[in-house]
């Protein structure tokens, strides 16, 4: 086993129109609006740029990601990543009833030293730090899109 690879599968089930969710996910530089432990997205050019992640461990994670696949009409978006991980992370969405559902997938190598060396004492950690990550993450897109929609209602629409 190579305990510097991991692979992640999340779920999320959002009250809040496909078209909408996708508009959000396709902005990764307004993810630390929303986002808490997106420290940081710095656009390169208009299909990739530097991102800096920090959970509840104390490390922070530097990725270069660039726009491997963007389709609307599939509902699916994906970038690969070089730097402290390498690999891909991909959202894919599709609809639930009169919501939506959005499936994070990611496989990556971890590159970071202090992480290499630590992996096998570490795994158990690293993990449910990404778990805490991407929870965090949840409730963050569920408050925007609900005053986004708040904001809709108000507004006439």
């Amino acid at each position: 086993m190579d305990w510097c690879r991991y692979r992640f599968r999340d779920v999320w089930r959002l009250d809040a129109p496909l078209a909408e969710v996708y508009a959000v996910l396709e902005r990764a530089e307004e993810y630390p609006r929303w986002w808490p432990q997106v420290r940081r997205v710095d656009p390169i050019d208009e299909w990739s740029g530097t991102a800096r992640f920090r959970s509840v461990l104390p490390y922070e994670l530097v990725v270069t990601a660039r726009e491997a696949r963007r389709d609307p009409a599939a509902g699916v978006l994906e970038i690969a990543m070089t730097g402290d991980l390498e690999g891909w992370a991909r959202w894919t969405l599709g609809p639930r009833g009169t919501g939506t559902r959005a499936a994070f997938e990611q496989q990556v190598i971890v590159r970071k030293p202090v992480m290499r060396w630590l992996s096998v004492p570490g795994r158990l950690f690293f993990r449910a730090n990404h778990a805490l990550m991407m929870r965090a993450g949840r409730r963050g897109l569920c408050a925007l899109l609900a005053e986004r929609s708040e904001q809709g209602r108000e507004n006439g629409v």
